[in-house]
Parts: structure tokens; sequence; C-alpha cells
């Protein structure tokens, strides 16, 4: 299983509840159904905690971004959330980057909280780097981010604190380089695949900034959207507006006519060349004995941006619908016994089963009429709710419905042991 710790699973019991209305001043549809679900709590703008059930679905979406590093070579580290000024300073991008969070303390040292994590990760690097043969390396993290970010109104979409999967390569060649940044590509529309998102999410060819000519992002489409792509329906690959001047057809088979789409950027990957390993001094020595520059290449991943993406783009009128993948439960077991003891007796059991065949289950046993039960079981989004009445047990049965779909249907309790 994915994740093996320790939450309440009887929702009388579960820390948060459910809310009507989401805070007034929260516009994005993705934080008002999480806000409202009880996965997230908005502490100022774009700023969230992330509370049990935001957790749950949180570390899923971070087991499947692992298992796809760790499936092309990557080593998982932890880099510092402080940064030392002189770090930075060496880049240049002290004095040039606009959203860098600078902080003082008491003794009047500067240092930065990390937006992103060059600036530690290849002063490291060159400690243990010096051959040939030390290379190629990746190694990655899962860290929070901090940006000055001036236009946070996008929920957990676009903000100020933000957590990333951060990835980075070193190469000897151009060649090697190129040749991971492709097993890359292939590992990332796995991931999103794995998300629930892989059939609106495209490789999008980009700007490359000041490291390269061309980058690629992964864009899902969505009407709220900031950004604009140009999607080619034949190749399923996108050219996003920044570039379309320079690049007015499919990059892969010269298509013209593109089609416009909104979406939202939730992966990149980037050619850093050499312009990080030239202001650490980061070099290998060839086979020759010949001081070489290390090439070195990054790919992002935001997992509050994948979580907001998939309550924007699946869900409707009553709430969320999470894929089973990444739900925080695969069952809603739901009692609507009435007061009736014997019903009550029979759910329990079944709960207690479920738990015993590892089945995930969070279980309403609270004391509330049956119609709010299942208003709070659509907004909250697991993917079945398992009813429990008088009628399904006279039957010997119980109700399965699908939250994608709302196919109904009565089951054997077996059924239930299935679903994992």
């Amino acid at each position: 299983m994915l994740l093996q710790y320790y939450l309440v699973m009887r929702q009388s019991e579960l820390f948060t509840k459910t809310k009507k209305e989401a805070p007034k001043d929260e516009i994005s549809k993705n934080a008002q159904l999480l806000i409202r679900g009880g996965f997230i709590n908005k502490e100022m703008a774009g700023v969230y905690s992330y509370l049990p059930l935001g957790l749950r679905v949180l570390k899923k979406i971070e087991n499947i971004i692992r298992e796809s590093m760790n499936n092309i070579g990557g080593q998982e580290l932890l880099l510092s959330t402080l940064h030392p000024k002189e770090n930075w300073q060496k880049t240049g991008r002290w004095e040039s980057m606009d959203d860098l969070y600078k902080i003082t303390d008491s003794s009047g040292k500067e240092m930065a909280l990390g937006p992103t994590h060059e600036e530690i990760i290849v002063p490291i690097a060159k400690q243990f780097v010096s051959s040939y043969r030390d290379l190629p390396l990746s190694v990655y993290q899962f860290q929070n981010k901090f940006r000055m970010e001036l236009r946070a109104k996008s929920g957990i979409l676009r903000g100020r604190e933000f957590i990333m999967k951060d990835l980075y390569s070193f190469h000897t060649t151009e060649k090697d380089f190129n040749d991971y940044y492709e097993k890359v590509k292939k590992e990332y529309k796995t991931i999103f695949e794995r998300l629930g998102l892989g059939d609106i999410t495209y490789l999008t060819v980009a700007s490359g900034g000041t490291f390269s000519k061309y980058s690629h992002e992964f864009q899902t489409l969505s009407s709220i959207g900031e950004d604009i792509i140009y999607l080619c329906e034949v190749c399923s690959i996108a050219v996003n507006k920044e570039i379309q001047k320079e690049q007015q057809e499919c990059p892969q088979c010269g298509k013209k006519d593109l089609s416009e789409q909104k979406s939202i950027e939730v992966g990149n990957i980037f050619n850093l060349k050499v312009k990080f390993s030239d202001a650490f001094g980061l070099t290998y020595k060839d086979e020759s004995g010949k001081e070489q520059p290390v090439l070195m290449g990054c790919y992002g991943i935001g997992l509050g941006r994948v979580m907001g993406t998939v309550a924007e783009t699946l869900s409707d009128e009553k709430g969320i619908i999470w894929p089973h993948s990444i739900a925080p439960f695969t069952l809603h077991l739901v009692d609507v016994s009435g007061g009736d003891g014997s019903i009550q007796k029979k759910t329990d059991h079944l709960y207690n089963e479920l738990l015993e065949k590892g089945v995930t289950v969070l279980y309403d046993d609270r004391d509330v009429r049956a119609g709010e039960k299942f208003a709070d079981s659509d907004l909250i989004g697991i993917p079945y709710r398992v009813v429990v009445s008088a009628k399904t047990i006279a039957e010997d049965k119980v109700e399965l419905v699908e939250r994608k779909n709302g196919n109904t249907e009565l089951v054997s309790k077996e059924k239930l042991f299935t679903l994992q």
C-alpha cells in the first residue's frame, strides 16, 4: 500500500468537518472545494495548511512521483529551506530575482527562503563530483518553496508557500543529458496518467528563458488556466503562446491550424546547461585528465498545484471527484440506520472487516440525517460510497455508488474487498 500511517477513519472523530460555504474572499474553485471538504485551511493569500484528508491526498501524489523518480535513477534527499546570501550572489540572482524572500536575523545576517534549490545543490555536488566516473548523477527532493507572489489569487495553484518535487541531473556530455531528458519526459507522462490527469495534460514547448531556446512544460487543459497553449490534436503536443510567434506549427508533424486552449502548468523541465556549474566552479576531469564543465538539467512538479488542478478539472456541482490513485480513501461507508442499533452493529462489523482486508475506508458514523451524509460524501469525493440500510440488509447486500458517474448497484460485501 502507498500510505501506511494512522488516521482516524470514523468521521465522528475526524479532526475536520465539512463546511457549507468557503471563505468569502476565496474565489478559486479549487480552494473553495478543498476548504469546504476539510482538505486545506487558508491562512492568508497564497498560504494554506494541509489538514488530515488533504495530507493523505498530498502523500499519495508524492509517492506516485517518488516511484517514477526512483525508476529513472533519482536519489532522494532533502535540502535546506534557509539559503546563504552568498550562494545567491554567486549566481547573480540575489539582485535579479524579484520574488525572492530575503530575511535578516537579529545578528544582521541576510539569507533567503528557498524558491528553488540550484544555489544549494550545486555547491553540494561540487564536494562529491570530481571525475567523469562520478557522472551521470541525479537527485531529487520534496520541499517547501517560498516566492513573493503578488498574484496569489488562484487557490493552491499559485501560492507564496508551496511544495515542489525538484529533480536535478548532472552530465558529462550533451548526448548523455539529452538521453536523460527524454527519460524524464516519458516518466512525467506516466506520472500524470497515474494522477488521473493523463487525458487532459499535454507536453508543451515553451520558452527556455536564460538557459536555452526552448524548454518543456506539462500543461493541463482548464477553463481557469492562466496559460494559453496551441494544441496539435494529432500529436497531442502543444506550443505555449509565449513562443508561438517563433513556432507557428506543431513541432512534431508540422500541422499549422493548432487549437487554442487555456491550461494550467503542472510540471516543467529545463536544460540548465552550465549556468550554475560555472557560477560555483562545478567541473569534472575527463578521461584525459582535462577539466570540463558539468552539464545540468532541472525538472519540477508542484504537488499542491497537481492537487488543485484535480479539484478544478475533476469535479462537478456537488464536489470533488478524486481519481482512485490519489483519493484519501477508497470507500466512504455511510450508515443510514436512523438509530436502529442492529443496523449500526452490522455496519460496525463491515467497517472492521474492510480494515482487516486492507481496504481504506472513511466511516460516516455521525448521528445526522442521511441527506447530509450523502451531500458531504459527494463533496469529499471518495471514489465509492457504500450505504448500509434496512433495505440493503434485508437483501444481504450493500448499496455501492460510484462517485464519478453515479452508477448504483446492490453488491455483496465480498465485492468491496476487491476495491483496493
